[in-house]
């Protein structure tokens, strides 16, 4: 049998490896902490190959949303092929790094095969991996132990604290949304985030306490629980206007991704939107379904999908 560790047989967006990378580290923690160093290298040379390909200036007949797909899989797999071969020696040093905390060979041989005495081994983080759900492969998977833990890690690898803080307080909710809707969690955790300002500017009850609503849902004349009012910006013609609107208020976040789920799955206009895994593509059925009145709001949308603060939240 191969080696989990050669990832290049495998195509990028293949999940499968990552399971087999989790089964191996049980059994043979130092091969699978090599595979788990290149797929870092890998997901670490797929974000440079991105921003290279964001800062190219683009247009011609070849720049369409087509065009950018299979660029997007060309770069995946190149960026998985260069991590094998070492092309910044990042897998090597992690490797180097992360191996001091793992049982010598020696250690791992007197272990009993029916696995009773396996537990401390199997604590070695490196064997620890997050893997994105089913239906959301586009979301990166990384080795829990290469990920910032401790503030000050935070701190040295610019992850911001805030990011990161609202990812966690959504995520729980924001899967169980994806189930209903199809939507991976984190196109629906960037929208809370246009919506709200990163959690910084979130609807309040007049008391003061939170609506926790992250979607900016009015409450229409069919809406029959509590509501807030608050300011907003409306686009008439293009033109911003200032207005005084009333909208739902929830009682909690998981209370507020049902009512999103439900929204989207009830009516008609948003048919488009479900199941999609394409960022653009989510962000521009969402304003052609007349959800946001901001001619800005599918380019907002798409950059915080693949912008890095988001990114950095997921893997932080």
């Amino acid at each position: 049998m191969n080696s989990v560790a050669n990832i290049t047989d495998q195509l990028s967006i293949d999940t499968n490896g990552l399971s087999a990378l989790k089964r191996q580290a049980k059994g043979d923690p130092r091969a699978a902490l090599k595979g788990a160093a290149q797929q870092f290298e890998a997901v670490f040379m797929q974000m440079v190959l991105k921003s290279m390909r964001d800062a190219t200036p683009k247009e011609g007949i070849f720049d369409n949303e087509q065009t950018r797909l299979y660029q997007s899989m060309l770069d995946q797999q190149l960026a998985q092929k260069l991590s094998t071969q070492g092309a910044t020696g990042l897998a090597a040093l992690m490797e180097k790094q992360l191996a001091r905390g793992l049982p010598s060979a020696a250690a791992q041989a007197v272990q009993p095969a029916d696995g009773t005495a396996a537990e401390a081994s199997q604590a070695v983080p490196s064997a620890t991996l997050r893997t994105a759900p089913a239906k959301n492969p586009s979301l990166l998977s990384l080795p829990a132990a290469l990920a910032p833990q401790t503030s000050a890690a935070a701190k040295e690898a610019n992850v911001p604290a805030p990011a990161k803080e609202f990812v966690n307080r959504l995520w729980p909710s924001a899967l169980e949304a994806s189930r209903a809707t199809g939507i991976p969690a984190h196109f629906m955790i960037a929208q809370a985030a246009l919506e709200t300002g990163w959690g910084k500017s979130e609807l309040r009850n007049a008391d003061g306490k939170p609506t926790y609503n992250l979607f900016g849902i009015k409450a229409g004349r069919s809406w029959n629980g509590a509501v807030a009012e608050a300011p907003t910006t409306e686009f008439v013609n293009g033109v911003a206007q200032k207005s005084v609107e009333r909208f739902r208020s929830y009682n909690s976040y998981a209370e507020a991704f049902n009512d999103y789920a439900s929204l989207l799955a009830s009516n008609p206009r948003y048919a488009g939107v479900l199941n999609q895994q394409d960022p653009s593509a989510f962000a521009k059925g969402l304003q052609r379904a007349g959800y946001a009145t901001d001619p800005m709001y599918a380019d907002k949308l798409t950059r915080i999908i693949g912008g890095p603060t988001l990114r950095a939240g997921l893997t932080g």
